[in-house]
């Protein structure tokens, strides 16, 4: 109970919460706290969206969908360390490794807060090109969304630091973000499948194509 009840200050008191994170106050709790949160509700919608298949694909998933953000953020966190430092940062790897899990941990939350939604389109409807398509588009939504917040969570620490690399490093926070956001979708792409689709469970399906031209596939095969 104590993971999710500083998930629930953040939530409350994030001005507090972040600033506790500027000082490098209590970061280990922080870091252990968000990323079993997030992983529980990560865990959560994933079985939901896994279970349109089956309860192996319902698993799986609940296993995958973690993973999917945990390790696109490490893939991401060098870079944007590296090149904050370069530019003058003074924040440690663990500040920003925990300033990124609390925007994947407010994914996480709004995640959970479509659940219900992505239930019952579930149980209503039977056709895997709008239930791809609706997750995608709540994927991208929520994935907007805590994009935004990390922005605002970062940019006033350039602000404070008052040196010559502040624009560079919101212009390389801009850029990173955009990477994050193409390397989690590629990522989540080479981890599918995560609905299932007709046929036999898949834990992996070959490495073809990209995560575009499967969601242009799919709006063909929903609207023609």
């Amino acid at each position: 109970m104590n993971y999710f009840s500083t998930v629930i200050s953040l939530l409350r008191d994030r001005k507090e919460f972040l600033a506790e994170i500027y000082d490098g106050v209590g970061l280990k709790t922080k870091m252990a706290a968000l990323l079993i949160s997030s992983s529980c509700f990560f865990a959560i919608y994933g079985a939901i969206i896994g279970s349109y298949h089956s309860l192996p694909q319902a698993a799986s998933s609940a296993i995958k969908l973690p993973a999917l953000y945990l390790i696109t953020l490490v893939i991401c966190l060098p870079t944007l360390y590296i090149f904050n430092v370069l530019f003058g940062s003074k924040q440690t790897i663990g500040q920003h490794f925990t300033y990124l899990l609390t925007a994947v941990s407010v994914i996480a939350i709004l995640l959970c807060g479509f659940a219900p939604v992505t239930l019952f389109f579930l149980i209503t409807v039977n056709d895997y090109s709008f239930f791809l398509l609706l997750n995608v588009a709540t994927f991208a939504l929520t994935g907007i969304i805590g994009v935004a917040f990390l922005y605002q969570v970062m940019k006033p620490i350039s602000d404070n630091d008052g040196d010559q690399g502040v624009k560079v490093r919101k212009s390389i926070l801009r850029f990173w973000l955009i990477l994050y956001g193409f390397v989690g979708s590629q990522l989540g792409w080479t981890l599918r499948p995560f609905f299932g689709s007709q046929g036999q469970f898949e834990l992996f399906r070959p490495r073809e194509g990209s995560f575009f031209s499967g969601v242009w596939n799919a709006l063909l095969s929903l609207f023609f």
